[in-house]
């Protein structure tokens, strides 16, 4: 019987390497709270375009890593996490329906509204010696933009597609990603307007952010 080394048993399918991630934030969620159903129904075409981009970064190879509240219960697993916000009361259902992660997706637990509190996310984006950041997901004025905030403190390229993020009150969404563009250099160029292979090489303007 042929040995397996660690790498052969450990290792998924993701690059040792991608200048490039996609980060969903906080996509399952139950929404059973006062606002969710305005939630759930701004975030339900949001989904739909996420589900497409994040098909086209996997076709080329780009890990994607979901990053998703634990909402105080600290036993929580991925499984767990997943499964709650699937249950057929779920006001998210649908939502967590169209993005459910695959087997080589990475997925961070964090207890607060920012990915990089408290959690691997920095450590796994060092590991892959990431430089630029596509954040999406859920919401737009408070988890993303938390993550996108901390992203920016330590020098990562940020993109925010504004049809790929979502907030319970459509103003709240679009001040954020005006703030963000503004404040954090964020690219928020739609989806379905992205040049993707320009976006997932690094780029003269990337070397100073190099930290590896």
């Amino acid at each position: 019987m042929e040995e397996l080394s660690i790498n052969d048993t450990l290792n998924g399918s993701v690059p040792d390497f991608s200048f490039t991630t996609l980060l969903i934030i906080d996509v399952f969620n139950d929404m059973n709270f006062e606002g969710g159903r305005e939630l759930a129904k701004n975030a339900l075409p949001m989904a739909k375009r996420l589900r497409v981009l994040k098909e086209k970064f996997k076709r080329k190879g780009i890990p994607v890593i979901y990053i998703n509240d634990n909402y105080g219960k600290w036993t929580s697993e991925r499984a767990q996490i997943v499964k709650a916000s699937l249950r057929k009361e779920s006001t998210g259902r649908e939502v967590a329906e169209l993005l459910i992660p695959d087997k080589d997706d990475y997925f961070i637990i964090k207890p607060k509204h920012s990915g990089f509190f408290s959690t691997t996310l920095e450590t796994l984006l060092a590991s892959l010696k990431a430089q630029r950041l596509i954040l999406t997901g859920l919401q737009t004025d408070i988890c993303v933009l938390f993550t996108a905030n901390d992203a920016y403190m330590r020098n990562y390229q940020i993109c925010i597609p504004e049809d790929c993020a979502a907030s319970e009150k459509i103003d709240d969404h679009t001040y954020a990603l005006e703030k963000m563009k503004r404040l954090l250099k964020a690219d928020t160029t739609p989806s379905t307007k992205l040049d993707l292979e320009n976006l997932i090489q690094p780029s003269p303007s990337d070397q100073h952010l190099q930290r590896y």
